[in-house]
């Protein structure tokens, strides 16, 4: 597996891999930010804006750490962070949820050839399984450049959904009071925010990590960080106002935004479709990658069939279901994911010479 030329990665590039490694099926689909955001009404806004600045925070200290360790993988920044002990628990956390999520996403592949398309959910998870496979067997440059490529593509989509259906159909403080009649999967928006943040960071510490050693200057981690953050940010809040004008349907589907723009009109429909598509691409790609990167230890003679079997492995995980997937599996990772950021924040406050030039 090849990898760039150090000190070659861009502002731009970090954050939209930044960006691209998150938004998977969960988060583009709609279905992530129904859940941990939109069931909370306004309360729900908070939590959006508490998760942005944690994703800023903690990516810019995960890309630090990356390029101090020379990080090949995200296992230097977890025990460097949270010690021998804790830091192997968090490593099992973290390889498990990359597969899970990894699973999670082919499975997000078949819930849009199965609403969308209709056509067997089947054909959806074999192709985003086969695509994904072919695209890390690249290495860390194809898995950047793939990724970097898709991600503007979908914020323009979800932005000009999301302003067409506020020109169409204004929010109403029905819909907000609507809302939080939903379970949503935590207690309150402020826990929610926290988790969100957590396990999505447990999905980008694979991808970040790696990415920070393979830059040299510090602005170009911090800005890329910020984007990043702020890009996730805008997103997110997007999605969740166009979900909360149409809460009840969106309550039923597993791909909310996908009912939003066939509302708009059927080629909308389609386009979004495609476009949702490619983004559960991108988080596949980084899930697959971090979790054969962790695998170090391995002869890189065996990587290829590394991939290939847990590519395999993955896509009968996959038939558990999407939306299960997004209940369960992420809200669990994310309460663990904790221990990965409240290590991380004991390093920044305590360790403050390591993030020094």
């Amino acid at each position: 597996m090849s990898n760039p030329v150090k000190g070659k990665i861009n502002v731009f590039k970090i954050a939209a891999t930044y960006i691209g490694t998150i938004v998977g099926a969960g988060f583009a689909s709609g279905q992530e930010v129904f859940q941990f955001f939109s069931v909370y009404g306004f309360g729900g806004i908070w939590g959006i804006i508490l998760s942005t600045i944690l994703f800023f925070f903690f990516g810019y200290m995960i890309l630090i750490l990356g390029q101090k360790l020379q990080a090949e993988s995200y296992v230097k920044v977890v025990r460097f962070s949270n010690g021998k002990i804790l830091g192997t628990v968090i490593d099992i956390i973290i390889t498990v949820f990359l597969f899970g999520a990894l699973a999670a996403m082919i499975a997000g592949a078949g819930a849009i050839f199965s609403e969308q398309f209709n056509l067997s959910p089947l054909i959806g998870t074999a192709l985003m399984a086969s695509v994904t496979l072919l695209t890390v067997l690249t290495g860390i440059t194809g898995v950047i450049n793939a990724i970097s490529y898709v991600v503007p593509i979908l914020l323009l989509s979800v932005l000009f959904i999301t302003i067409y259906s506020f020109v169409t159909n204004p929010l109403t403080s029905e819909e907000l009071r609507l809302a939080v009649e939903f379970n949503g999967s935590s207690p309150n928006w402020f826990i929610s925010a926290i988790v969100y943040a957590s396990y999505n960071l447990v999905i980008a510490i694979a991808i970040l990590a790696p990415l920070g050693a393979q830059t040299t200057e510090r602005k170009t981690l911090f800005w890329g960080a910020l984007l990043g953050g702020l890009g996730l940010g805008i997103g997110v809040v997007a999605i969740n106002f166009s979900i909360l004008t149409n809460i009840v349907d969106a309550s039923v589907v597993e791909v909310p935004m996908i009912l939003v723009a066939e509302q708009i009109s059927p080629i909308i429909q389609l386009a979004f479709a495609v476009v949702l598509f490619a983004e559960v691409y991108t988080t596949a790609v980084g899930n697959l990658f971090g979790f054969v990167s962790r695998l170090d230890f391995i002869n890189q003679g065996y990587k290829k069939w590394i991939v290939i079997s847990t590519t395999v492995l993955a896509f009968v995980v996959s038939q558990l279901g999407f939306s299960t997937m997004v209940e369960y599996l992420y809200p669990a990772v994310g309460y663990g994911g904790m221990l990965l950021l409240v290590g991380l924040l004991y390093s920044w406050i305590f360790k403050r010479d390591q993030f020094r030039n």
